[in-house]
This record gives structure tokens, sequence and C-alpha cells, in this order.
């Protein structure tokens, strides 16, 4: 995976987890969140642990790719978590898919 790839990816992963912040905000019934923007933050920046990659990769004790695959497999969990809480918030028969 090149670098562009790997940011576009984040990009879009990112932007999903912003999507269901956003939409956890207008349910009355949810309580847990904060202004969309500093959220999106916060979950973004629990998901990279970019420090702790560069250090790893500089040291061989992971390489590039694997810290990539890392890093988006913890966004599509993110994903994944907001996708279930808005899927039984919402309930009804549409499924929410947010990327």
């Amino acid at each position: 995976m090149t670098v562009d790839e790997f940011l576009a990816e984040y990009a879009r992963l990112g932007h999903a987890i912003q999507t269901g912040v956003a939409y956890e905000m207008n349910n009355p019934a949810i309580k847990a969140t904060e202004p969309k923007h500093l959220r999106t933050g916060l979950n973004c920046v629990m998901s990279d642990f970019g420090s702790l990659g560069r250090l790893l990769i500089a040291k061989g004790v992971i390489t590039e790719d694997e810290y990539y695959a890392a890093v988006l497999n913890g966004l599509r969990a993110e994903v994944a978590f907001y996708e279930q809480r808005l899927n039984a918030a919402y309930g009804g028969g549409n499924r929410i898919t947010l990327g």
C-alpha cells in the first residue's frame, strides 16, 4: 500500500466515523457525544498511534505495511462500532452502513 493509498483510506474511514458521530448527535436518545469535530478528532487519534508506529517501524519491529494495516483495522473497528450502535438505536427495517 502506498502512502497516498493509506491517506485516502484513512480519510474515507475518518469521514465514516464522523458520519456516525453526527448521526448519534442527532438522536435525542443517545447522550454520549461531544461537538462533532472534537469527537471525530479524538476517535482518529485513538485509532492512529502514529508516534508508536513510526518508532516500531524505525526499529524494524514492524513494517510500514503492517502499520498501515493495523491503523486501518482500528478505524474499521470504530466504523463497525458506530454501525452497530446506530442500527440498535434506530432499528427499523433499514441497515445503516457508514462506509
